[in-house]
């Protein structure tokens, strides 16, 4: 089966933090707005993270991730869980510190909510910058979600 995007508008979103708490030019949605002029923003802080919860149960195998150079992070660590169960560590991925396109292959995972926490910053004060963010997989039971 052909892996296509999980993140729909039905999947809700939280981030641990929105530079000067500005979420009009800097919030989560510009995660998934598909702009190259656009992003999600990170305060200051040495953890920050991003939480999908998904609208019913996916099969993850991917993540694609944009940073902007010098506001990366070194250290991604994947979480999930299905609903009502405890987050386990699904994985740890290491991206370089660029502005390119990544792509990671992710062991398959079946699971509702996702937690992606960005350790190990490259900017001194723990401000992430992200551009893009796409998990993608499998959709199961039959769970339809038009993309964002």
């Amino acid at each position: 089966m052909p892996l296509e995007p999980l993140v729909c508008p039905h999947t809700v979103t939280r981030v641990s933090s929105v530079l000067n708490r500005d979420v009009k030019h800097f919030g989560k949605q510009h995660l998934f707005d598909g702009s190259e002029e656009t992003c999600w923003n990170s305060d200051q802080g040495t953890s920050q993270w991003v939480t999908l919860d998904f609208p019913g149960p996916v099969k993850i195998s991917e993540l694609h991730i944009q940073f902007q150079g010098g506001f990366s992070s070194r250290l991604c660590t994947l979480e999930g869980c299905r609903t009502g169960e405890e987050p386990t560590k699904i994985s740890e991925l290491y991206p370089q510190d660029s502005h390119a396109m990544q792509r990671f292959q992710v062991e398959e995972t079946v699971l509702d909510k996702l937690k992606i926490t960005f350790g190990s910053g490259t900017d001194f004060f723990g401000r992430v910058v992200v551009y893009h963010l796409g998990v993608l997989g499998e959709r199961l039971q039959g769970v339809t979600c038009p993309p964002r």
